[in-house]
């Protein structure tokens, strides 16, 4: 393991962006991405938004009580 590849120095030296593909997000360096971002198009990445996705709230069924 060297120093290039430790979280470490990705986190503190290099700028990284966050790639989201049918659902799962990758990070990568900026520069990569810049060099490489034709391919990462071509396979369906684009940059993950930084707002998470609303889900549509499940709607509540009222029960009704039958008259015996």
């Amino acid at each position: 393991m060297g120093w290039a590849t430790t979280h470490i120095h990705i986190g503190l030296f290099m700028q990284t962006i966050k790639l989201e593909r049918n659902g799962k997000v990758v990070v990568r360096s900026k520069d990569s991405y810049e060099m490489n971002k034709s391919n990462f198009d071509l396979r369906g990445f684009k940059e993950a938004s930084s707002k998470p996705k609303t889900e549509p709230k499940a709607e509540k069924k009222s029960e009704t009580k039958k008259a015996e």
